[in-house]
């Protein structure tokens, strides 16, 4: 009787806030959880009523500043989870303060009561799978509070059961004929799952493959009402689903690029292309009415990023819709990017989109260029657009970007990044500096931003090329900066400075230490391979090393002090031991063609490289591997 006495006045005085957050309030919390987890008899007027007292403390606590940290450190998650899970006395009081927590703090609740909530899930998705009224359609809206991509459903039999229900839930819904107000929370469930367990959750066979059009199909169609139809003042009352529906046509990219273990069969892979090529011409619709208002709009930025998504594999369609939009985008990534410091995290809804393991903190707004890099990449390659990207001053945003970001990656060396973050944006940035390097030399040659990235790249090289991890980015840099010396060749900054020697000693070491001799198991020859520490990253690195070769050979004979560096740095005399030592069939003509290429240069360049070439048999090598330019350069007097 004193107990329930004295939680009717802790509930009364809970009703005041700042009595809600006392510490004599807040040491009452295992003494709340307590009463929460203990067995009660829902016909016992006194329990009952002091359960309701409870319930009121938690949710007043819960409204407090320090209330989510206190409750969850405190184990009130899991005291929830089992008053619900045991179907207590006012546990769907227990669900709303459970979905309460996990929208403030989700990592810690997950941390601390990952069992419990799983139990949640579990139960939540029985009754989503056999509900056959509007509970169905509530459960829609409760759900994806409980869906985290930690710890991964897909790891055990009871997050497989708990996706295989929510999945049979989910096709019962969209394959019936539903109005709006239905049809949008299970979108957005469906969008949820896809966020935590990519297609992991749709079985993967002829159902499943069913479903997951029928998704992408339904998905295109929500965005092409939503944003053709529907005038921009009333887009933002849809902005969730929409985003959400920008999840799911996401998937239908990877899908539809898939090609080992599809889901998809060819002709719904067709099909979905051109449905999704409609839903991104809506898209491009909505953004070309977009005022300058609006630029800080997190739905812009998700509706700029799954375009990204979109350009990145697809640039043949909507040609000229994409052209007429490149000025907006170029505008609208120079305008966030120089927001700078400014940025904040996006919405719940937008980070979402960010996609598993996505620092979600950096992508708002500075870095929304990032999701346009690899579109940009392919659009730079085509005359059309690269003439529009380089009017609208994308050479010197995408150079300014370049710095900042190698800023970041070089503050803390010893970080890996992440696959989708820093270093790969620099790699794609380098991908677009090459494109217009080789189309636009007339560009590089007048713009001073090239001058700029010029020297980033001279200093940049030495500081990254130790790092093994990052090799393939610190080819990128060495075949960019190797090309663009091609092209400002009269620089200053290229004249023998020491940036520039630091830089091609660098470049020396990254194409020297490519390949190496190993014993064919075979013939037991000694044969010409990749080296062990490229291996692994030559199948995104190969294409690079050659264009390097290439560009290092035209570089011989624009700079009169580089054989020299090439002689101290003794690749010469190794290059030829390796070929002297090798079977002549073991090296392909690709290999041979860029190591002529550079040999040849070397030897006219310079009487004392052509000397050491002569020395170390270069005449008979060139001879017994067929490198007829070679052999007849060493032979003229």
């Amino acid at each position: 009787m004193f107990r329930a006495l004295g939680l009717t006045l802790l509930a009364c005085f809970c009703t005041d806030l700042e009595l809600a957050s006392h510490s004599q309030i807040l040491n009452k919390i295992p003494t709340f959880n307590n009463i929460l987890a203990s067995p009660s008899d829902p016909d016992d007027m006194s329990t009952s009523s002091m359960i309701d007292d409870v319930y009121q403390c938690l949710g007043a606590v819960m409204g407090t500043p320090r209330g989510p940290k206190e409750l969850v450190s405190q184990g009130t998650v899991s005291a929830l989870c089992q008053a619900y899970v045991n179907r207590s006395y006012g546990c769907d009081r227990a669900l709303e303060l459970l979905m309460g927590l996990l929208a403030t703090a989700e990592t810690k609740c997950w941390q601390r009561a990952t069992p419990g909530l799983m139990a949640v899930l579990s139960r939540l998705s029985e009754e989503f799978h056999q509900a056959e009224d509007m509970t169905k359609f509530h459960l829609c809206d409760v759900l994806p509070r409980f869906v985290s991509p930690s710890p991964p459903l897909t790891r055990d039999q009871q997050g497989s059961e708990c996706l295989c229900n929510l999945y049979r839930g989910l096709v019962s819904i969209l394959s019936s004929k539903l109005s709006q107000s239905q049809r949008d929370p299970a979108l957005k469930l469906a969008a949820c799952l896809t966020q935590a367990c990519g297609s992991d959750w749709i079985p993967a066979d002829r159902a499943g493959s069913k479903f997951l059009a029928l998704l992408v199909n339904l998905a295109c169609v929500e965005i092409r009402l939503s944003l053709e139809e529907l005038d921009p003042a009333d887009v933002d009352g849809k902005q969730e689903v929409v985003t959400g529906c920008y999840t799911l046509i996401e998937l239908g990219i990877l899908e539809c690029m898939k090609e080992e273990k599809p889901r998809l069969r060819e002709a719904q892979k067709i099909q979905l292309v051109r449905i999704m090529e409609e839903a991104f011409g809506a898209v491009i619709h909505y953004l070309r009415q977009v005022g300058e208002q609006k630029l800080k709009d997190p739905f812009i930025f998700a509706s700029v990023r799954i375009l990204g998504a979109w350009l990145a594999e697809e640039t043949s369609s909507l040609k000229q819709e994409i052209c007429d939009l490149l000025p907006f985008l170029i505008h609208y990534a120079k305008t966030l990017f120089q927001e700078g410091d400014k940025a904040r995290s996006p919405p719940q809804h937008v980070a979402e989109l960010s996609g598993p393991g996505s620092p979600q903190g950096s992508v708002w707004p500075r870095d929304a260029l990032r999701f346009l890099l690899p579109g940009l990449c392919h659009l730079t390659a085509e005359d059309r657009p690269r003439e529009i990207l380089i009017s609208e001053g994308a050479p010197a945003l995408l150079c300014q970007y370049f710095l900042h970001q190698w800023e970041l990656l070089a503050s803390d060396p010893e970080t890996s990044a992440p696959p989708d973050s820093i270093e790969i944006s620099l790699q794609t940035t380098c991908g677009v500096f090459l494109n217009l390097v080789v189309t636009a030399p007339d560009l590089v040659r007048r713009d001073s931003c090239f001058s700029s990235l010029m020297d980033a790249l001279l200093k940049s090289l030495p500081a990254l090329l130790p790092q093994r991890d990052r090799l393939v980015l610190a080819a990128n840099v060495t075949t960019l900066g190797l090309m663009m010396a091609r092209i400002l060749g009269s620089s200053p900054a290229l004249q023998g400075t020491p940036p520039a020697k630091d830089f091609f000693e660098a470049a020396l070491c990254f194409l020297s230490q490519a390949h190496a001799a190993r014993t064919d198991p075979a013939s037991q020859c000694l044969a010409v391979t990749v080296s062990p520490a490229y291996k692994a990253a030559w199948p995104d690195l190969s294409e690079l090393w050659f264009l390097g070769m290439q560009a290092f050979a035209s570089c011989v004979p624009l700079f009169p002090w580089l054989p020299q560096t090439v002689l101290r740095s003794r690749w010469l005399d190794d290059l030829l031991r390796l070929l002297g030592q090798a079977a002549p069939a073991s090296v392909d003509f690709e290999l041979l063609t860029a190591l002529q290429g550079v040999l040849l240069e070397l030897a006219r360049a310079s009487q004392q490289c052509r000397e050491v070439i002569v020395l170390q048999q270069g005449k008979e090598l060139a001879s017994r591997y067929g490198l007829a330019a070679l052999e007849q350069c060493l032979c003229e007097r």
